[in-house]
């Protein structure tokens, strides 16, 4: 390799680090702030494999991690949590250079995600000598009571963070019951956003970006249909075991049909040629609004019978 390309390649991977290491930086001393960099951290590394590729890109997650865990002075539940975030940057360039449909991509990356993490929380719960049912549970604990302080550092009434306080027993309980769902939702949403925000970015500096077609006309299987129903029986069931099963895949399929319903909104965004700025307004607006979440996610749900797109019925070979 020439003199030139390796000090660019050079320059590449430490403005990789340290863009990586900034978000980080953010996300460790901002709750906040933090929430939003968690979207981005995934970008610079699938940035950095689709443009050095694998041997060159693989330094920059590698490289980070190391400064974090020297930053943080030891290992953690967080580290985990960063981990699988540098992970998703990387399977995600790794699945692009294979030119797959974007369910394999989605699917792929997630099982990667999701079994890494599962081997590395089994690897933590042996060298700490504590349960991982104990683990999960202190970090929800933990990450609850940062939560009633945040609220008041944010200037809430003490009247409301005293009823946030009094039932934190109880939320915890729940949350804890439903970490399955939250892990697998939070992991398919990051994977959502990073293929979402990288498309700009890749196709600007003319690097491999997989041709999926237009998202917004993307659609679940029908048959997905038929496991909500499966769920939603199973909270009818008196049995605790089948209730949080049926409880941990409706807040997954919720997820699955969200990304369909706010395809359906880009679609008409699209078609009646809406403005990026009132775009921009819309889409937060189903951010910040519950109701109007869930008013995607019915979308996404009703679309299999009602057809709002009005797409044609794909054939089979």
């Amino acid at each position: 390799m020439p003199l030139t390309a390796t000090a660019e390649t050079i320059k590449d991977i430490s403005i990789g680090i340290a863009l990586t290491s900034f978000l980080f930086t953010v996300t460790v001393l901002s709750p906040i702030f933090g929430f939003f960099c968690t979207i981005f951290i995934p970008l610079p590394t699938l940035y950095y494999r689709t443009k050095l590729g694998r041997k060159y890109g693989a330094v920059v997650p590698a490289a980070t991690m190391l400064l974090l865990i020297v930053m943080l002075g030891r290992l953690s539940i967080d580290i985990i949590f960063f981990f699988e975030l540098l992970l998703i940057g990387f399977a995600m360039g790794e699945l692009f250079a294979l030119n797959l449909s974007i369910e394999k991509t989605v699917t792929y990356a997630c099982m990667a995600v999701l079994v890494s993490g599962i081997v590395v929380l089994f690897f933590y719960s042996s060298i700490s000598t504590t349960g991982i049912k104990t683990i999960i549970s202190d970090y929800v604990r933990k990450n609850l009571e940062l939560t009633i302080e945040l609220y008041k550092a944010m200037g809430m009434s003490p009247e409301s963070v005293r009823m946030f306080s009094e039932s934190l027993e109880k939320i915890h309980f729940v949350i804890v019951r439903i970490v399955p769902a939250l892990v697998i939702t939070s992991t398919l949403f990051i994977i959502w956003a990073t293929l979402i925000l990288s498309k700009p970015l890749l196709v600007a500096r003319k690097l491999v970006y997989p041709d999926f077609g237009p998202l917004n006309i993307w659609k679940a299987p029908d048959y997905l249909v038929w496991v909500v129903i499966g769920c939603g029986l199973m909270l009818l069931i008196p049995n605790t075991s089948l209730k949080l099963l049926g409880t941990n895949g409706l807040l997954i399929l919720m997820t699955i049909y969200f990304f369909q319903g706010i395809a359906i909104v880009s679609f008409f965004f699209d078609k009646k040629r809406f403005p990026r700025l009132l775009r921009f307004i819309l889409y937060t607006l189903i951010a910040l609004q519950q109701i109007l979440l869930l008013i995607v996610i019915g979308l996404g749900f009703f679309d299999v019978w009602l057809n709002f797109r009005k797409l044609k019925p794909v054939k089979q070979n």
